[in-house]
């Protein structure tokens, strides 16, 4: 595998603190700040952090694939966020650090799967060539 140009390398880094400051924020939230009043806090914590550690192999090996898609799991904590944000003044503080969290990894997450991507040689094909390609292969014109 191509090594990693020094800017890309900065941009990893900066996704996985973020994406690891999200986890443990999560799991103090849920644990140890605000826990639920009628469950185990550890167990429902671990509920809390269990799609987070989905991607975290590919995060931390840099796989700009997995950057991509673990976006589509912080969508549900952002939208956990915006909720709160609405409707609970009590947690309101709490939601807003996850809210930044979340957003910074959105993007630290996008950021570091282009840069890679790029360098990987990763690239998404032209609509019209994708076009052009598919009346080739089916004999339209």
């Amino acid at each position: 595998m191509k090594p990693m140009s020094p800017s890309t390398r900065k941009l990893h880094y900066f996704s996985l603190t973020v994406n690891l400051s999200l986890l443990l924020w999560v799991f103090l939230w849920q644990s140890v700040i605000s826990p639920h009043p009628h469950l185990n806090n550890y167990v429902v914590a671990g509920l809390w952090i269990l799609p987070l550690l989905l991607p975290l192999k590919g995060i931390v090996q840099g796989k700009p694939y997995t950057h991509a898609w673990a976006n589509f799991i912080l969508m549900f904590y952002f939208l956990h966020a915006l909720t709160l944000l609405w409707v609970d003044g009590g947690e309101r503080w709490l939601a807003l650090i996850e809210l930044g969290l979340t957003t910074a990894a959105f993007f630290a997450n996008i950021l570091f799967a282009r840069a890679r991507g790029r360098e990987l040689g990763n690239k998404l094909k032209k609509l019209s060539q994708v076009e052009r390609e598919e009346r080739e292969a089916h004999g339209d014109k």
